[in-house]
């Protein structure tokens, strides 16, 4: 039986991917630097554990590691990653490592879809309406800022991954020209490339997703779609209250331009409707299993199993499947979401009460809690309260 490596397992994507596998009696390989502050790494149903380099500082030995673990087993494992470094590091070495593993992504198409620029140039290409964007090494940005996309407006990295690691954000929001530059010259000084987008008008529950599997043939098999209730940071951040909502809009946009770029593995695309126009824009493209994969699997289609059966010559089309109807789950990330919570508040966005209606109005997709799994969870709050009491003692 094929083993399946999950690239990254200290973060609750990662501990998702191993539950899922887990419950379907897939020998699930735990693959990090570091296990011992890993909530991931506490799941009971890992089999095995592969330590490799530290990505960040050697990837080579990184490569090495895997390579070597790759070449004693007697059928290739499944590789999957659980973030968006571990997809552009498949993606720099994807024949090396094909030689050894089954690999979900096409060959260098998932690294594109990462870098925002590129990924607009596909979207236009194919048709796919995408917000109005400027280069921030135009010559005319500033003028052009004023004139085509107006205040407030967001400073955008090409590289998401780079840019939240050092800014701890996914975006600059800007309210003139002055944060303008002064955001342009702080991703400067960081060698990030950035460019300018205009802010699509509409609340974070404009926020629309399309979460699917594309087989190897290159044909659908899996979809559903979802619709984000808050965000942590607010407004331009990542899901920590989703709820699932058919929409067949997105079903019409994204399954015939996913299929028609040669797409390959599960994946999400990010939109947001305009909510005068009601008109849909394309934001991101996660390339990878995403936050909220509980909720996914809740609501009947377990991804990275359907992945795994799909590379090792056992998904049927008989298994295909296509939530078109509401099913009332929601995912929930509790920590972060009771921060967010709070600020939507305090910002005089939601109300408390309005919050706390939508959220127990909901069956719950929790991103850590399982009863069955309990560990990563009693781990992942001693951590958390160990972090609270040092920062009351650093106070006093």
């Amino acid at each position: 039986m094929n083993k399946a490596v999950v690239l990254g397992c200290n973060y609750y994507i990662g501990l998702s991917i191993i539950r899922c596998l887990g419950r379907e009696g897939v020998d699930v390989v735990a693959c990090d630097y570091d296990f011992k502050d890993s909530y991931g790494a506490k799941s009971t149903y890992i089999r095995e554990f592969l330590q490799v380099a530290n990505f960040n500082e050697n990837e080579q030995q990184t490569l090495s590691d895997l390579i070597e673990y790759g070449k004693h087993q007697a059928e290739k494992p499944v590789l999957l990653p659980s973030h968006d470094k571990y997809v552009e590091f498949i993606d720099r070495y994807y024949d090396e490592l094909e030689e050894y593993y089954l690999i979900s992504q096409a060959k260098g198409l998932n690294s594109q879809l990462l870098d925002k620029w590129v990924l607009h140039d596909i979207a236009h290409q194919h048709g796919v309406r995408v917000p109005a964007t400027i280069h921030s090494q135009d010559e005319q940005l500033f003028e052009r800022v004023v004139n085509e996309l107006g205040f407030p407006c967001i400073i955008k990295p090409f590289d998401t991954v780079v840019f939240t690691k050092i800014f701890r954000n996914k975006v600059f929001i800007c309210h003139n020209e002055d944060e303008l530059k002064s955001g342009i010259q702080k991703a400067k000084e960081n060698n990030i490339d950035v460019f300018v987008q205009e802010i699509i008008p509409g609340f974070d529950d404009c926020m629309l997703t399309y979460d699917f599997h594309i087989d190897r043939t290159g044909k659908t098999s899996h979809y559903m779609t979802a619709q984000k209730q808050r965000q942590w940071p607010i407004n331009f951040g990542a899901s920590v209250f989703t709820i699932q909502k058919y929409n067949q809009k997105l079903v019409d946009i994204s399954k015939p331009f996913l299929e028609a770029i040669g797409y390959r593995g599960f994946g999400e695309i990010e939109f947001k409707q305009h909510d005068k126009t009601g008109e849909i824009y394309l934001i991101e493209i996660n390339a990878r299993t995403t936050n909220f994969n509980h909720m996914i699997y809740k609501v009947g289609l377990n991804m990275p199993y359907i992945a795994y059966l799909d590379l090792t010559g056992q998904l049927k089309e008989s298994d295909y499947k296509y939530i078109d109807y509401n099913t009332n789950y929601a995912f929930i990330y509790g920590f972060e979401d009771v921060v967010a919570i709070w600020h939507y508040w305090k910002t005089g966005q939601v109300g408390l009460l309005k919050s706390l209606k939508i959220s127990f109005s909901k069956k719950w997709a929790p991103a850590i809690f399982s009863i069955s799994d309990i560990r990563p969870w009693l781990f992942f709050n001693q951590k958390l309260l160990g972090k609270v009491v040092n920062k009351m003692f650093r106070r006093k």
